[in-house]
């Protein structure tokens, strides 16, 4: 897994590039940096949380098993996605370059697009966009915000429910919603916005499938 080191803006905007590119070699190199960059973010917090033996159980590692107690989950055993926010021309762009994956089902009040990536060497992606860009939503808010660029890291857990008790009562994180709510294909999610040692605010979304 990457070190945590910083990514430049201009990083983070060749790479969105590279992955709307016909080339499928440029799709893969683009899609490899945005979730290097993207767990570059999250590898300190979610190390933490890997210290702790409930939240261990929780984890989804690979072949889809969750962690059992006494077996120490590495941070590159779970299963991450980088979500990656852009534009509805580029959100078009990719999609059609990568030759028109299916478009998750999103429900209507969270106004936002998705459809996922996979690529060799376990790079997931989300590539996210806002169907409602001057509403209120927090996709649309967060372009407007910041432009296009890594929104969020998911990591994937047996229980979203338990796996959030632990992050408020033990790590005192605040979660986004006061319960769990229904994501994109009937996931259940919730998100927390943690400060890795850098200073830098990552926003965690746990995932269950």
């Amino acid at each position: 897994m990457p070190e945590s080191i910083p990514y430049s803006r201009e990083f983070i905007n060749t790479a969105i590039s590279e992955l709307a590119s016909h080339d499928a070699e440029k799709r893969r190199r683009g899609a490899a940096s945005l979730f290097q960059a993207g767990c570059a973010d999250a590898k300190a917090v979610i190390e933490e949380w890997l210290q702790d033996e409930e939240f261990v159980k929780l984890i989804v590692v690979g072949g889809g098993n969750s962690g059992k107690a006494g077996h120490a989950v590495e941070l590159g055993e779970a299963r991450l996605t980088v979500g990656v926010a852009v534009r509805p021309e580029t959100f078009a762009s990719i999609r059609q370059a990568c030759g028109n994956p299916r478009l998750a089902d999103v429900p209507p009040e969270q106004q936002a697009q998705e459809f996922e990536l996979e690529f060799s060497g376990q790079v997931a992606l989300d590539v996210l966009t806002s169907s409602a860009p001057d509403g209120a939503a927090p996709l649309a808010s967060y372009l407007r915000k910041f432009g296009e660029g890594i929104q969020q890291v998911e990591i994937e857990v047996s229980s979203v429910d338990q796996g959030s008790q632990i992050l408020q009562t033990k790590f005192g994180l605040k979660a986004a919603y006061p319960e769990t709510r229904i994501g994109a294909d009937g996931t259940r999610v919730n998100f927390f916005l943690a400060t890795a040692k850098s200073g830098k605010k990552v926003l965690i979304e746990l995932v269950e499938k």
